[in-house]
């Protein structure tokens, strides 16, 4: 991913410090169906020297670096993560490819194998020139044509409960991307907002059954603000954006036990003392930080049993 810092930032911290949640992306794009505890290995990205040339057209050499190589049993993939679209996307597949089945080519006298990785490359953004997929075709002297290709993932063709239902998280925090314009020039960003909101609500869902760890599911909020930052870079959207996902507090089954403790006693204590029960919910949200509803919920249940 080139050109956008924040967003390579998060895809390759997502991809260091939580690899096991692109299990399910590997299984979605490569009709795989790997366990989501499958031992995944992270290999180097190799960086290789190129030639571009810049927009006043002096050629430069420059280091370049694959974004994530991963490798499930005996397999080997190639996931490139693209903002925008790039003409030059193919040659540098084939180019991280080679390196790639350089590193686990097998070879005698007159003879080498060398297995191509199978890749796809991840298009956060998407526009009249968005390709379906990338095809890198090897022509030899003899006339033999040989198609290297796969389809390409485009984001903003995937809606939210797809995402939800493969559990695709790591695109979770480049989905508002969609709505970049919008945001980003302070328009009106309800429907951000919403789809903000349900995959707060599936993520705290998904946790409450195990499915996320807490280190997953803090570090993807953080991972959606910090794309939320990039685009609004200051502006009037901003705070109403990152207070979805930086005003939830994730809960522990102990630290959830020891808040009914707490309610069941100051809801014991009340009541022994006759206060109304208005006052019995102001003290349960006072004292233990929990809403109305909450509250209400404490009361009904605890309440029950002391009548």
């Amino acid at each position: 991913m080139k050109k956008t810092p924040d967003y390579d930032n998060v895809f390759k911290t997502m991809k260091m410090k939580h690899k096991r949640l692109f299990i399910s992306v590997i299984n979605d794009v490569f009709k795989k169906n790997y366990p989501m505890n499958a031992k995944v290995e992270i290999l180097p990205s190799e960086g290789y020297l190129t030639e571009n040339e810049t927009e006043d057209g002096i050629k430069e050499i420059e280091e370049q670096i694959s974004d994530f190589l991963i490798k499930i049993g005996g397999e080997v993939y190639l996931l490139e993560c693209q903002s925008y679209d790039d003409g030059s996307m193919a040659i540098r597949i084939a180019e991280y490819a080679f390196i790639v089945a350089r590193q686990s080519a097998v070879w005698d006298i007159g003879h080498a194998v060398i297995p191509m990785p199978q890749f796809s490359v991840i298009y956060i953004k998407k526009t009249d020139k968005t390709p379906k997929a990338t095809t890198i075709t090897f022509t030899f002297p003899n006339g033999q044509t040989v198609d290297y290709v796969s389809d390409n993932v485009i984001l903003e063709n995937l809606t939210r409960e797809h995402i939800i239902e493969k559990r695709l998280f790591p695109y979770i925090p480049f989905y508002i991307a969609r709505y970049e314009h919008d945001v980003a020039s302070e328009g009106a960003v309800n429907q951000a907002v919403e789809d903000l909101i349900y995959f707060r609500d599936e993520m705290l869902r998904l946790h409450q059954e195990h499915e996320l760890s807490d280190l997953e599911m803090t570090d993807l909020m953080g991972f959606v603000n910090t794309i939320i930052t990039h685009i609004t870079n200051g502006n009037k959207n901003e705070e109403r954006l990152v207070s979805i996902m930086g005003g939830t507090i994730i809960e522990t089954e102990s630290e959830k036990w020891m808040k009914r403790g707490k309610a069941q006693i100051i809801i014991e204590m009340g009541q022994e003392d006759g206060l109304d029960d208005t006052v019995i919910l102001t003290r349960l949200q006072e004292k233990i930080g929990v809403s109305l509803e909450r509250a209400e919920a404490y009361l009904t249940e605890y309440g029950k049993q002391l009548v």
